[in-house]
């Protein structure tokens, strides 16, 4: 006879990589309520108030939300997908990993990828990106808000406008930024926007919010080919957010439980509120962590309070990193691209954006250093 399966033996970990984040105990709670059907009548009240939640996180009240049944990618993917057609020319901001996972995607989509540059570690030049929106006159351009891969902040607000002019659809990826500093897609002009919950947020990984405005909406709805995939086919999936509520998947019910807990206590907190909290703790871990060596990869005007790039003063970091997750249970996140091996990129999202959990985490690591 077989031997029984034994369950996992999972040990707790403060995540301080760029994501997941730890969740809040009533999140967790809110996953274990009971399951229902996607079409039940108090499913769709709470995916109502879900969708409302997004927006007010997003700043905007003209554009259709709603929680991709994936993660953030797969937001991306979305958003892309929906926009572009064979043969259309995309602007593409690229400056670090997720810049360039946005170049691949149109790629896919048969577009044309028009390329503005920057080293990782530094933001997008403006002014460039302004003169190859009105020289080339792209159908859409693409920014990362927040670039995960090297917590650098791209300012945006004159970009949208910039768009406009050039009659193209901006689309932001907001996967970092969303309620851990500001987004306000109708001030700044944002066609579209995607996020996912496991960052500031501090929901559990498998949803990605996004945002339509009503001239995305429209290209949508004008498509001369259809949308490369099932799936993530928005003009399908917007019957079932819409009055008809037409099926198109079973939708994670338990996931958007944690999600509605999640933008309910953010909302509850207030966003200037967690704003500020995000800063604070990004204030003390840069005061800490330059008083042991470190250095900050980013200048200080484009750094994300978020996710912070730092270089240790080892030559192994690596061994150091993973002292700190075997022997402590603390997750630090590695560098990606060119920056492997360089450099350690430290998450201070959701949960995880106060001053105790930072001196937690240095308390932790000096003895470390020292040895």
């Amino acid at each position: 006879m077989r031997e029984p399966i034994p369950e996992p033996l999972l040990s707790e970990r403060l995540l301080l990589g760029p994501g997941p984040s730890n969740v809040a105990p009533e999140v967790r709670a809110a996953l274990a309520r009971p399951t229902i059907g996607h079409l039940d009548p108090d499913f769709l009240e709470l995916l109502d108030q879900v969708q409302a939640m997004i927006a007010e996180v997003f700043g905007t009240n003209d554009s259709l939300t709603l929680p991709i049944s994936a993660t953030g990618s797969a937001g991306m993917e979305a958003c892309l997908i929906n926009l572009i057609e064979p043969g259309d020319r995309v602007l593409v901001g690229i400056n670090g990993v997720f810049g360039t996972r946005m170049a691949t995607i149109v790629e896919r989509c048969g577009g044309e990828v028009i390329r503005c540059e920057a080293p990782m570690g530094e933001p997008l030049d403006t002014d460039r990106f302004i003169g190859l929106l009105e020289r080339e006159r792209p159908q859409v351009a693409a920014v990362v808000h927040a670039e995960t891969s090297t917590g650098v902040a791209q300012p945006v607000a004159a970009l949208g406008h910039a768009a406009r002019r050039a009659n193209a659809l901006l689309v932001l990826d907001c996967v970092t930024s969303l309620s851990g500093m500001p987004v306000a897609l109708d001030e700044w002009q944002v066609d579209a926007a995607y996020s996912g919950t496991q960052k500031c947020l501090g929901c559990p990984p498998g949803l990605s919010p996004i945002a339509f405005g009503p001239r995305a909406i429209e290209r949508l709805q004008r498509r001369k080919v259809p949308v490369q995939s099932w799936y993530l086919d928005l003009s399908l999936i917007l019957g079932y957010f819409g009055e008809a509520r037409v099926y198109h998947h079973t939708a994670p019910i338990n996931m958007i439980y944690a999600l509605h807990e999640a933008l309910r206590r953010a909302l509850n907190e207030g966003l200037e509120a967690r704003f500020a909290r995000h800063h604070l703790a990004h204030e003390h871990l840069v005061k800490r962590l330059e008083a042991l060596g470190f250095e900050f990869w980013v200048a200080p005007e484009f750094r994300l309070p978020m996710l912070n790039t730092v270089v240790p003063p080892v030559s192994d970091e690596a061994k150091l990193r993973r002292r700190l997750l075997i022997e402590h249970g603390i997750e630090i996140g590695a560098g990606l691209g060119e920056l492997a091996g360089r450099v350690w990129r430290i998450g201070l999202m959701g949960e995880n954006a106060r001053i105790e959990v930072v001196d937690r985490f240095v308390d932790t690591l000096e003895p470390l250093l020292k040895a």
